[in-house]
């Protein structure tokens, strides 16, 4: 079984308003993401970690969008690795395999989930990438070119990033135990010395992260509607 922990604890500083309940193609952007997982057949129940003071918002979206999947709304924490940790506490006996995104993705599709989850499967680990096209730099603390990086083999990570779900447990301990700040599932299961198999993806999979992003996704998933 796939359990999909979704996170939206966030705290949108960047946007300076709530970026996952902006209007996108007629609909919240959580609600976009959270669908691809409701339409994905692999996923079997999706948990949404979110601050508390969204739980009603977020279940009379669940209602009005007829979501069937989400099993739970639960309170995240102070950093994504404590919300990811509120969701991993909160499987079922019988979860398998764990999925974890971002609620700020909405334009993931439920093939791309089915295609990471495949290669999970095999491999125990799974995330979906995009390779880097743009010339990388590496600067010096006065904004300054300090030298070129080989963008040869350079992934940008994105989510869904899918694991067995002892894996991703076991990795978690791991991160709390030794304080370690992790800014994704990856990083959380390399330290265990595990592989994790990318998945490329060319389809638009970003975050929403700034304004302009709303605008741009809202064009895309315009385009997919065609």
């Amino acid at each position: 079984m796939l359990t999909a922990i979704i996170v939206a604890a966030g705290s949108s500083r960047r946007m300076g308003f709530d970026k996952l309940f902006a209007i996108i193609a007629g609909r919240p952007v959580i609600a976009h993401a959270i669908d691809a997982f409701e339409h994905a057949n692999s996923v079997a129940e999706i948990i949404v970690v979110a601050g508390e003071d969204r739980h009603d918002e977020i279940r009379k979206m669940s209602r009005d969008e007829s979501f069937k999947k989400v099993r739970s709304i639960i309170t995240g924490g102070e950093r994504r690795q404590d919300s990811v940790d509120a969701g991993l506490k909160n499987l079922s006996p019988d979860a398998r395999y764990v999925a974890v995104h971002d609620a700020a993705r909405p334009l993931v599709r439920p093939e791309q989930i089915e295609r990471v989850f495949e290669q999970c499967r095999v491999h125990g680990a799974a995330v979906l990438v995009e390779p880097i096209s743009d010339t990388l730099k590496r600067a010096d603390v006065d904004l300054m070119v300090a030298g070129s990086v080989d963008r040869h083999q350079l992934y940008a990570m994105q989510t869904p990033q899918i694991f067995e779900s002892a894996l991703i447990e076991e990795a978690y301990r791991g991160v709390f135990a030794n304080r370690v700040p992790v800014t994704d599932e990856v990083s959380a299961v390399e330290r265990l010395g595990r592989k994790v198999i990318l998945v490329p993806t060319e389809d638009f999979n970003f975050k929403i992260t700034y304004p302009r992003d709303l605008a741009l996704a809202e064009f895309v998933l315009k385009q997919r509607m065609h």
